[in-house]
This record gives structure tokens, sequence and C-alpha cells, in this order.
């Protein structure tokens, strides 16, 4: 006898040899074919209830569509073996089989070959190492460093740093880059509450 794993010494299936003085058949009820049987059952009452399904569960007689069919069922189901694997177990990685993804990359689902691949929006903001002001929009809350000569328009600043609030629905403060701007030794921080906004133009040269 080749036993190729020690989980079919040891993995015993559980049976039922007797309830109270009666004793049931010499090789035992396997208690996975209860559970079968109970399942079956209430999945045959469930269809009794059913509009369309009740007429073809009432054609049958009651010992046939309760007792019978339950029972040679579980006993099908408990004697079904799936690469050694009960049906349950069996079913379940089927069903996981096919409701998992066909294709995988990293351990994750990912488009058949041959789809064609869009990312999503990106936003990119300068970072002002090219010497000069880009166009840009932007609403607080948050803060702008500028690090190259500019003018200002709308609200004065305090210090370093300013916050400024919404005014009707036209921005609080804009921010015009100098034609032949230099760098400053020392960057200028611009604080923006909650709701205000900010617009940077770029300098006279680029607009013409």
């Amino acid at each position: 006898m080749e036993i190729r794993s020690y989980r079919r010494v040891f993995d015993l299936e559980r049976r039922i040899y007797r309830v109270d003085r009666l004793r049931l058949n010499p090789g035992g009820v396997p208690v996975r074919g209860v559970v079968y049987f109970i399942a079956i059952l209430s999945a045959t009452l469930v269809v009794g209830r059913v509009p369309l399904l009740a007429v073809i569960a009432r054609a049958l007689p009651w010992y046939v569509r309760d007792l019978a069919l339950p029972a040679v069922s579980a006993a099908l189901l408990a004697a079904v073996r799936v690469e050694g694997r009960p049906f349950h177990l069996a079913a379940q990685a089927l069903v996981r089989y096919r409701a998992g993804p066909r294709r995988l990359a990293g351990l994750r689902r990912c488009a058949a070959p041959g789809m064609r691949w869009a990312p999503e929006g990106i936003v990119m903001l300068p970072d002002g190492s090219d010497r000069r002001l880009r166009r840009l929009c932007y609403t607080g809350p948050g803060a702008v460093l500028v690090a190259v000569e500019h003018e200002r328009a709308g609200l004065t600043n305090r210090g370093s740093s300013a916050r400024f609030a919404r005014r009707a629905r036209r921005p609080a403060l804009t921010l015009r880059g100098l034609p032949q701007g230099r760098v400053l030794s020392r960057g200028q921080v611009i604080a923006l509450a909650a709701g205000a906004r900010l617009v940077v133009r770029s300098d006279t040269a680029e607009e013409e």
C-alpha cells in the first residue's frame, strides 16, 4: 500500500454510527453527508415557494421531493472526490477560479494583451527651476514660494507671509513675472486661506 501523504492516515472522516440505541449501517453515515442532506432539503423547500418552479416541485410526491431526492443527492455528493478533495471544497475552488481574474501582473488584475491603457489625470506644477513664472491658477488653502522677481496686483501682503480672503469672484492676488526677472536670494512665501485664489501670469515677453 502506497501512502503519498500522512494526511491520508490522520485526516479521518467523521461518521455517525449510532443514534441513541439505534445502530446505523456498519460503515456509518458521514457527517458531511448529513450537512449535504440538510442543505439540499432547505433548497427544495425554497424552490417549492417560487411561483414557476413550485408547479414542477408539486408534481413529485412529497416523500420523493423531501426524502428520497435529498438523501440520494447527499449520498452521491458525499462519495464524490475531485482530485482528492470533497465536493464543497472543489466547488468553492471552481467558483473562485471562474470569478477570479484570468490575467495577473504583480498578483493584481491586469488588462488583456492588446488593450489600450490610458493614464489618469496628472497634475504637474513647475518648481521654479527655469527662472521664470508660468501661468498658474491656485485656490487655497496652501502656501506658495516665489523665488524670482515679480510684481503683484490685488491685496497687499503682510511681510513675507500674507493671507488673502475671497472677494466676490475675483482673484485675491495676481502675480506677474518681470521680463528680465532675477532669482531672489531669499524666496518669499505667500500663504493662502481657504477659498483664496492666486493667479500667476507669465512675463510680457512670453505673452508676445
